[in-house]
């Protein structure tokens, strides 16, 4: 009977350090919903060995996979995922991939950066857009 009773005062003891640990750990204890994913956002901002262009009259005359960021104005859509992108040196066609967005909702009068890659075809150039942000 005395080894009975040590052992359940040793097993009790035992889970309530184990509770206590637990509990100043923290976090949900419940029901668990299936949570949205979330990409997350970072990288390097800085100089790069690889030039980037910044003016849509550079990229309009550049080569393929050429990358760019370009501060300007999306000015119209002009079908699918299409759209015509101007800054002080011109304007060119660009491509945004829905998923691109990241929830940015722009008008014509919105200054954004646009960074991505010159998609280079026979005789014209197009930009396919990889992140869209609001300009400062």
């Amino acid at each position: 009977m005395k080894k009975l009773l040590v052992a359940s005062v040793i097993m009790f003891s035992s889970m309530s350090v184990m509770a206590a640990t637990q509990s100043t750990q923290g976090g949900f204890n419940g029901p668990a919903e299936a949570a949205p994913l979330v990409q997350a956002k970072g990288g390097f901002n800085g100089p790069s060995a690889v030039p980037v262009l910044n003016t849509v009259k550079a990229a309009s005359h550049a080569d393929d996979n050429a990358a760019v960021e370009l501060t300007g104005h999306i000015i119209s859509s002009i079908g699918n995922e299409d759209y015509m992108f101007k800054d002080a040196t011109g304007e060119i066609k660009i491509e945004i991939d829905n998923k691109d967005w990241h929830g940015v909702t722009v008008t014509p009068t919105t200054k954004v950066i646009i960074r991505g890659e010159v998609d280079k075809d026979w005789t014209v150039r197009t930009i396919d857009v990889d992140t869209v942000a609001l300009a400062q």
